[in-house]
């Protein structure tokens, strides 16, 4: 570390994080990590969310330790076997264990929530700070095509694109990641209209800064906060769409342990054996939970408005 960015004091770690006047940006920078935490900690709920998504790694991170049985065991003796004994949360019509199918099924629910983000997000964040940064054609064209995607309803328009390239994991990725991105180009485009125009902007135009590095290095940054609050929010929706397309057989192919192919599989049973159907569901609704509260904190925690001293 440079002598420009000088360690923290052995004591006073809080008021060398919080202090009005660092002395580096590693100091601002950290302090500005640390006002976030501050905020997110202060909220019950927030924890709550973070610790359920935590989890679900953990629990997608050790499935192959954790479940009980492999998730394709079949023990026909034992068919819709209610909850207790060796099977905690029961059986499903061919004998195979619903907790070790839940938690082989969080792997391809977190693989579906990471590969949507990390497609769609980018995506979004190009169109609308492009959109928003050169205004005029460039902004009239990318948005038109922006607002044709969401002139759909987002299940109906992935049906249509999982329709066209096939049913599968990776084919019901792309086709949420498609029509995920559209709200995520209006916010950054909202967001590059409120700063294309500040005196930093036009201090870097003066300087002889292209428009390319003032998109990357200045706009960019500051539409991060509101890109991340947002597609925390939206993983609920897509965790919904992938159910939705492995509840119709389009997501997830048989065997794979997949939580809304699950569901499809036990409806079959709702009145008698109810668990069978009941547990994948509980599963999705607390990890759609998770989601919704961690974004509603870091939405917070991320507003200046909001955020705490």
């Amino acid at each position: 570390m440079s002598l420009s960015s000088p360690l923290p004091p052995r004591r006073g770690l809080r008021a060398w994080l919080t202090s009005d006047t660092p002395a580096s940006r590693f100091q601002a920078r950290l302090g500005r990590y640390y006002a976030t935490w501050r905020a997110l900690s202060s909220n019950p709920l927030t924890l709550l969310g973070l610790a359920i998504l935590l989890a679900l790694v953990l629990v997608a991170a050790f499935a192959p330790w954790l479940a009980p049985f492999a998730p394709n065991d079949q023990d026909l003796a034992n068919r819709l076997a209610p909850m207790g004994g060796l099977h905690p949360l029961g059986t499903d019509q061919l004998g195979r264990d619903i907790l070790s199918r839940l938690l082989y099924g969080s792997r391809v629910t977190l693989a579906i929530i990471v590969l949507v983000a990390v497609i769609s997000a980018p995506i979004g964040l190009a169109v609308g700070t492009i959109a928003g940064y050169f205004g005029g054609w460039v902004a009239a064209v990318l948005m038109r095509v922006t607002d044709i995607f969401m002139a759909f309803p987002r299940l109906i328009l992935a049906l249509a694109f999982v329709a066209v390239l096939g049913p599968g994991i990776d084919n019901a990725v792309i086709a949420i990641a498609i029509t995920a991105w559209p709200p995520y180009a209006r916010i950054a485009r909202a967001e590059t209209l409120t700063f294309r125009n500040a005196d930093f902007v036009r201090a870097s135009i003066v300087e002889g800064a292209g428009h390319w590095r003032i998109l990357m290095t200045q706009i960019v940054p500051l539409c991060l906060g509101s890109m991340i609050v947002r597609v925390t929010l939206d993983m609920a929706g897509v965790i919904l769409i992938a159910a939705g397309l492995g509840f119709l057989g389009l997501g997830a192919q048989p065997p794979t342990a997949e939580w809304g192919a699950m569901i499809s599989t036990g409806r079959d049973y709702m009145l008698d054996q109810w668990w069978v159907a009941a547990m994948p569901g509980i599963a999705i609704l607390l990890v759609s939970l998770a989601f919704n509260l961690l974004g509603d904190g870091l939405r917070d925690a991320l507003d200046p408005r909001k955020r705490r001293s």
